[in-house]
């Protein structure tokens, strides 16, 4: 299996940015990180994107051992600054610097760090942008917009040497790493298939109009490496997920990349062969979603194993009892999992044992954070140190479960079943391939 990963990234990075690709991320000493920061020394970060997501990342830079100092806040939108410096001053007791242009945040060269929790398309580029001004990087899910910068930010990590995690925060689970450890060793037999779900009551959104940007926002700089556009009313503002695919990725981007994460850690795969969707919007016919609420996805491999995903974004039935989660079958029985834990159940769909973890992290409800998140950011911070070896999602790992993402939205937007090369990702189909990338806003185009 790590054959089949190493042989696929080196096509990869070949195929994407000529930068010849080697060894397998998760196996990667921290010493070849560049500069190892000292146990001693202060950490320097900086959050780029004060929305809903930012404050995960709070309490771990408040933890005393992971000795880290806030330096900066960067968004776009004053007023979300303004409320961040509060919320930072009432937590660490310390008001951080004010920037909204992450481009004069990466200057400053006491920045050893960077938190990248702004909208979609943002993620690759600003990526690329601190990789280049020799940072680390924390990079939210999705970690990319599209095919082309799924490939380019894993080239862009081993160009420029620096540690990459991306925030699919379950992977720093106890409860998850230790099922899963027993699935691996044969808990259930052999698996074959697993099904991720989400399930959430998303309401009606306003149908977009010309407006003038709010007070405070740079709807330039908002829209950086996306074609210029004009400003539509309540765009900015999270419904950016639902209006079109200039700055979202849809919930497959949104939240299934959590779950078939999750899905396919389990199953121990890389590359699909196969992707195939059914997905519409059926709910709120009239207003301003442009994208799928409802989607049913099927991902097969080489091997014959099957990945299901099952997402409902606005209807509130909750088909398997929770909000979120993964079940993998396998011969002798099946787990179903989430981030409140796990239950083993043999083949006749009896109990046998479950594992219910004290975990604070959300399931469906937006924004904020948890002891998972604390725990995959403190993982970051000890492979930045040297103090641990291994990313628990290393964005090479991370891209691989990103490409899912990708190959369900193609599917769908090009109305087809995706048969797919899993030894470069490249799919057979003319008009799935013309979606491989997107179209940048001149100056803003991709470059390692």
């Amino acid at each position: 299996m790590k054959e089949k990963r190493r042989e696929f990234f080196k096509k990869l990075a070949a195929g994407s940015a000529g930068v010849a690709l080697s060894g397998y991320g998760l196996s990667a000493s921290a010493k070849s990180y560049g500069r190892i920061i000292g146990a001693n020394d202060r950490m320097n970060v900086a959050i780029a994107g004060l929305g809903r997501r930012y404050s995960a990342f709070i309490a771990p830079i408040k933890k005393k051992d992971n000795n880290a100092n806030l330096a900066y806040l960067c968004d776009v939108m004053s007023s979300q600054m303004d409320k961040a410096e509060v919320k930072c001053n009432e937590q660490l007791g310390y008001k951080p610097k004010k920037e909204k242009d992450i481009r004069k945040v990466l200057e400053d060269q006491d920045v050893d760090a960077i938190f990248i929790a702004t909208p979609d398309h943002w993620h690759t580029p600003g990526t690329l942008m601190a990789l280049k001004a020799g940072k680390h990087v924390y990079v939210e899910k999705p970690c990319s917009h599209n095919m082309f910068e799924n490939k380019l930010i894993v080239a862009a990590q081993k160009k420029y040497n620096k540690v990459v995690q991306m925030g699919n925060q379950q992977r720093s689970a106890p409860d998850s790493q230790s099922i899963i450890k027993d699935i691996h060793d044969g808990a259930i037999g052999e698996t074959y298939k697993a099904t991720a779900y989400y399930t959430n009551r998303r309401g009606k959104v306003i149908n977009p109009q010309k407006a003038s940007a709010p007070e405070g926002l740079d709807w330039d700089l908002f829209q950086g490496p996306s074609p210029r556009k004009e400003y539509m009313h309540d765009t900015w503002d999270y419904n950016w997920h639902w209006y079109g695919w200039d700055f979202g990725t849809a919930e497959l981007g949104n939240n299934a990349t959590h779950e078939l994460d999750v899905a396919r850690w389990a199953l121990q795969l890389t590359i699909p062969v196969r992707a195939q969707v059914d997905a519409g919007k059926y709910c709120f016919k009239d207003d301003g979603w442009t994208m799928y609420d409802t989607m049913r996805a099927s991902f097969e491999f080489d091997n014959g194993k099957i990945i299901e995903w099952d997402g409902q974004s606005r209807n509130g039935y909750s088909t398997y009892g929770t909000g979120r989660g993964t079940i993998i079958y396998g011969s002798e029985g099946a787990v179903r999992m989430d981030r409140g834990g796990f239950e083993v159940f043999d083949r006749n769909g009896k109990e046998i044992r479950n594992s219910k973890s004290a975990t604070s992290e959300a399931g469906i409800a937006l924004g904020g954070g948890g002891d998972m998140s604390t725990s995959h950011v403190t993982n970051f911070f000890n492979v930045i140190r040297g103090a641990e070896k291994m990313l628990n999602s290393s964005i090479e790992e991370g891209a691989i479960s990103q490409a899912m993402v990708h190959f369900g939205n193609l599917a769908y937007r090009a109305g087809k079943t995706l048969e797919i090369d899993p030894s470069t990702g490249h799919i057979f189909d003319r008009d799935a391939m013309a979606m491989w990338g997107r179209e940048y806003e001149k100056g803003w185009e991709l470059k390692l």
